[in-house]
């Protein structure tokens, strides 16, 4: 594209030099002969009134050396009609046998001043090195004379070459520049092209933090917005996809968890410790997949318009499940502020699967007979979801909030946290993580309902909430177990 610009440009401004420079030129040269034959005929003019008024000789010469020089103008008068001797070169005969009187040097031929005698019009001819005007002027005597002025040809050429040369120069100044600005046009276009070339490579070959300049014409600009666009939406939608595989392999550990809770129960023997070993082996392959699925950066899910539940019913709903597994493991357990509706801007699903994360963790980072509980707290703009238990706590609240910080030894993902975190930022809430009541972990999910955003947090995200909000107060219910 760009020498095509090139060509194009150096085509076009040379067609426009030449249909300009070359008349222009021809122009030129013609202004210049029709300045020499000018000035001749103002020489032969200031004769005309000397001829007008005497023939004699002296004083003629005398007025042609006042006009003019005398080797470039001459003056042809036509004789009395005395016969012409012609032993001293100055007197001839005419065609009509009279005698004829030269003053100067002739260079027209007799044709030609008797052509001219008889039209009794200025003419031009052209003589060795250059071109005469013969001028006529009526005598007093009513004869014709001629007045031969010289013009030589440095004169009618005088400044046409400095002038073409001139031309020459702007026609080849007016290209060369034609062909820059066509370069560097050249170059605005082409680069931004290759450039958006460059990055399409390099996203196909899996560099997914490939962008392109904003730079260039519009429609190029156009095209590097787009892509760049294209390029966020390619990056979410993997991240999305990684986080889909990492959350619904983290639920799966939900049953693992109950299936691992049965087979301790299931005693001695060779059936037991298969059942164990394999139970063990499936969380090992579920725990690789998820931390195959977090190698991409997770992007925060952004709530969906109109999706919401009604958060008592699914704490009433989960907390069915795991009560049957606290009492095979003599948990005390309790829920409170779940005996009202209380609706919520978060799905279904992604409730369960954060009580169910947060609940999970309880039975398998806490001894068995751990108490825990779970309360539900209903305010004007904000809902407060509080999971707590009597365990040992979390010594790094930070580091746990953090994806990826989990401990190796363990068995601990560290996604459970950053699913809870997602979902309440998802509303502009927000996850923050204490000491409880019953001097174990207590884990609040601020859940907005207004839709505003967040405030702002400092260190790792996920952190705990740096705005200190009153914490509400409610009634816990005694405990008990849902059918």
């Amino acid at each position: 594209m760009r020498w095509a610009l090139v060509k194009v440009s150096l085509a076009v401004t040379a067609m426009v030099v030449v249909a300009f420079a070359v008349p222009l030129g021809l122009v030129i040269r013609e202004m210049a002969r029709d300045r020499a034959f000018s000035n001749a005929e103002r020489e032969a003019a200031a004769v005309a009134p000397a001829l007008s008024i005497t023939t004699d000789r002296d004083q003629l010469e005398r007025v042609v050396a006042s006009a003019g020089s005398d080797a470039a103008m001459a003056v042809h008068i036509p004789a009395s009609g005395e016969p012409a001797d012609g032993t001293d070169g100055t007197d001839r005969t005419d065609g009509a046998g009279q005698r004829a009187a030269d003053i100067g040097r002739q260079r027209a031929t007799d044709e030609d001043i008797a052509a001219v005698r008889e039209m009794g019009r200025a003419s031009t001819t052209e003589v060795d090195g250059g071109s005469t005007l013969l001028q006529p002027v009526a005598l007093s005597s009513g004869e014709i004379a001629v007045v031969e002025v010289y013009v030589p040809e440095s004169e009618v050429t005088n400044g046409v070459a400095t002038a073409w040369a001139v031309l020459a120069a702007v026609g080849a100044a007016l290209i060369v520049g034609s062909v820059a600005v066509a370069d560097r046009l050249g170059v605005r276009m082409v680069r931004p092209a290759q450039r958006l070339v460059e990055g399409a490579h390099q996203l196909g070959e899996g560099r997914l933090g490939s962008r392109v300049p904003v730079e260039g014409p519009n429609e190029l600009r156009l095209a590097a917005v787009a892509f760049n666009s294209m390029a966020d939406q390619v990056v979410q939608l993997l991240a999305n996809e990684r986080e889909l595989a990492a959350d619904l392999s983290h639920r799966l550990r939900t049953p693992l968890t109950v299936l691992r809770l049965n087979a301790a129960s299931l005693g001695d023997g060779p059936a037991a410790e298969q059942t164990r070993s394999a139970v063990e082996q499936l969380e090992r392959e579920v725990d690789t997949i998820i931390r195959t699925a977090r190698d991409a950066k997770p992007q925060t899910a952004a709530a969906v318009p109109g999706a919401g539940c009604d958060a008592a019913e699914v704490v009433r709903e989960r907390m069915g499940f795991w009560s049957a597994l606290a009492e095979d493991e003599g948990r005390k357990w309790r829920v409170a502020g779940a005996d009202r509706p209380v609706r919520i801007p978060v799905a279904r699903a992604d409730l369960a699967a954060s009580l169910d994360a947060l609940l999970g963790n309880v039975f398998r980072h806490t001894a068995e007979g751990t108490a825990f509980a779970v309360d539900l707290h209903n305010g004007e703009d904000a809902v407060i979801v509080l999971v707590s238990d009597a365990g040992a706590g979390i010594p790094d609240p930070e580091a746990a909030m953090a994806r990826g910080r989990g401990s190796g030894s363990d068995g601990s993902t560290g996604l459970g946290l950053d699913i809870v975190r997602r979902m309440a930022e998802s509303t502009g809430g927000d996850v923050r993580i204490g000491s409880s009541v019953l001097g174990g972990t207590e884990v609040r999910i601020w859940v907005q309902l207004d839709g505003r955003t967040a405030p702002e947090r400092r260190g790792h995200r996920g952190a705990v909430r740096r705005r200190r909000q009153p914490r509400k107060t409610a009634t816990i219910n005694r405990p008990r177990s849902l059918p």
